[in-house]
């Protein structure tokens, strides 16, 4: 049964770790898919723009060559049939073999670059034409060989300058063909370039989602994880409370009833004794042996009350912490063999014999640690009285506490609770001197006595 009513918290029925190694697959592999789109546009991109662009532009430049070698045949058939320059037809035989030769290059790279491009009936009708014009070409120089130079100058004026300018009217149209492709290609490349912006804001928007999910599944963890360490701490905390209730409670009967019941027995027998004693004969046998024995009943007396002082400090109820302590620290010296020096700062204040009891419980634990572990032969005890607060320090500069103990001292984990049913702090911290530093903090307001003892230990916080 628990101590008071709580709603406990929904504890997880599973473990977050399975889903939250699907989400980090699923991410992965969302990842791992987009770069893997992203590639295959970006070669798609790279391969029209090698393919297409590229191959478009050095195909227009044949094309340029092919018109610029057609204009330079249409000057030459102009100055054929004009005659101004003298010279007979036959002249520019050598002039047309060299921009054949040239025509004959630029088609056949033309035609590589334009594969892809240009429809058969296209590449025909090109072939074609230039086949009639060189043909056309041949008569007009065997008329002019043939001394017909009036018929061969009207063939030129009939047929080859008419064919001429067929070709050049269909390589304009292939420039112009060219140019569009690649505006074509320009527009798709935009259009690559935009689905891929529009991916990678759709993909940092999935990615962001799925981020934002798993970190609302963490916290949502975390948050139930942490409810569920606060309630064992708390139950814990009120068990520690309980506990240390229960012992004070106990040893402060178990004091009481030395004190009271077996002091007030040993009194009245010690009390006998004298009596039996002051009727015995002088120098009998029997007056020293009840010498003897009250003798015993003193020291037994001595022991109980030590015992009951041990444990539970009745003082605090008599003479206050400060009163204690003036006792205790000296007593602990003679027991122990260590070298205390006491230091007492500010103006005492009246404090509330349940919380004198915790300071006095953190004091002994911490001097004992000092007699039983920590191998010095020597410590300081400090108590401040502050405006605020009061401090007690216990100082040595023994063997330390160990970095990682092989087991957890319940006398520590009882000094951190003593400490936090007063709504205070305890620190335990190495000097630069070495060994051990206790500070033990406690807010004024929260041990202050109003004047009315409080001799319970309920076992709540102040």
């Amino acid at each position: 049964m628990y101590a008071r009513g709580v709603s406990r918290p929904s504890l997880p029925d599973r473990s977050p770790t399975a889903s939250l190694l699907v989400g980090l697959i699923i991410t992965l592999s969302a990842v791992l898919a987009y770069s893997a789109y992203i590639s295959w546009q970006v070669k798609g991109l790279r391969k029209l723009q090698i393919e297409l662009v590229d191959r478009n532009r050095k195909d227009s430049l044949q094309l340029l060559r092919i018109q610029n070698d057609l204009n330079s045949l249409a000057v030459a058939m102009r100055d054929m049939v004009s005659g101004d320059e003298g010279y007979p037809i036959t002249a520019w035989t050598a002039q047309f073999s060299r921009v054949r030769t040239d025509l004959d290059n630029a088609l056949g790279l033309e035609a590589g670059l334009a594969a892809a491009s240009r429809t058969p009936e296209q590449n025909a009708f090109l072939a074609s034409s230039f086949s009639q014009f060189w043909d056309a070409t041949d008569r007009v120089f065997a008329l002019a060989r043939a001394g017909k130079e009036a018929e061969a100058r009207q063939q030129i004026q009939l047929s080859l300058q008419e064919r001429e300018a067929a070709l050049s009217t269909a390589v304009a149209r292939l420039l112009v063909q060219n140019s569009e492709n690649e505006d074509r290609a320009g527009q798709r490349i935009v259009q690559i370039y935009d689905g891929v912006q529009r991916q990678v804001y759709v993909f940092l928007a999935a990615t962001l989602l799925a981020i934002l999910l798993s970190s609302l599944s963490i916290i949502r963890w975390n948050r139930r994880l942490f409810a569920q360490l606060a309630e064992i701490s708390e139950r814990r905390s009120e068990l520690a409370q309980k506990l240390i209730s229960t012992q004070e409670s106990t040893l402060r009967y178990i004091s009481r009833e030395l004190h009271d019941e077996f002091g007030q027995v040993l009194t009245a027998v010690g009390s006998m004794l004298r009596r039996a004693g002051a009727h015995a004969p002088e120098g009998s046998s029997l007056r020293a042996d009840l010498q003897e024995v009250m003798q015993t009943v003193q020291t037994t007396l001595e022991s109980v009350r030590s015992l009951s002082q041990a444990l539970h400090p009745v003082m605090l109820e008599e003479a206050g912490l400060v009163g204690t302590l003036d006792w205790y620290i000296p007593t602990v010296e003679r027991q122990t063999g260590v070298a205390i020096s006491y230091e007492r700062e500010g103006t005492p204040f009246p404090i509330e014999t349940s919380a004198g009891v915790h300071i006095y419980r953190v004091l002994q634990e911490a001097l004992n640690n000092v007699a039983r572990h920590s191998g010095a032969k020597g410590a300081r005890v400090c108590l401040r009285f502050l405006d605020h607060a009061l401090e007690l320090t216990v100082e040595d500069h023994g063997t330390g506490l160990p970095e990682r103990p092989s087991r957890r001292g319940i006398g520590l984990v009882a000094m951190r609770e003593r400490a936090e049913l007063m709504g205070g702090q305890i620190a335990f911290s190495s000097p630069a001197e070495g060994g051990t530093l206790v500070r033990l903090t406690v807010p004024r307001h929260k041990i202050e006595s109003d004047g009315k003892e409080d001799y319970s230990f309920a076992g709540g916080r102040s």
